[in-house]
């Protein structure tokens, strides 16, 4: 069952690509993205958009985390290669997937994006398209609200 607006946000632990365990503390503003594979063309495009547009989440006081079904070992190296700055969070078990009742078809995640707010989902994204989905969602934030930007 797909966590929907509304709902609790999910509580989980997993490591980034520095093999650090996390658990997202979901007090304030969080975005979290699901995306099938580390190295590959769509999920390129969004990590290095999500990254490109990571001073301005900041700015605004929201934290940004990657899972996919990849490894730490890939993280690292996808997170080396793209200089991604925030979590990549290694979910080979599906078990972060499951919690946000995100499908693993195929052996990968459906591309989604869930914004949470104060431990609260607000905003659920399915079958995104990668190209300029960062941009969306932060636009979103602050055209509802969630968000301010000088």
């Amino acid at each position: 069952m797909t966590v929907e607006p509304g709902d609790p946000a999910p509580e989980f632990r997993a490591p980034n690509q520095d093999g650090q365990p996390v658990r997202p503390d979901w007090s304030g503003v969080s975005v979290v993205y699901f995306y099938p594979a580390d190295d590959t063309p769509g999920c390129t495009v969004e990590a290095s958009q999500f990254q490109a547009e990571l001073a301005t989440y900041r700015e605004a006081g929201v934290t940004v985390y990657g899972v996919s079904v990849d490894g730490v070992d890939s993280h690292a190296a996808f997170a080396d290669e793209y200089g991604i700055e925030f979590d990549l969070l290694a979910d080979p078990d599906g078990e972060v997937c499951a919690a946000f009742g995100v499908a693993t078809d195929r052996g990968v995640a459906n591309r989604s994006t869930f914004v949470v707010v104060d431990g609260t989902v607000t905003a659920v994204y399915d079958g995104v398209a990668p190209d300029g989905h960062a941009r969306d969602v932060l636009r979103d934030l602050v055209e509802t609200g969630v968000v301010m930007l000088d």
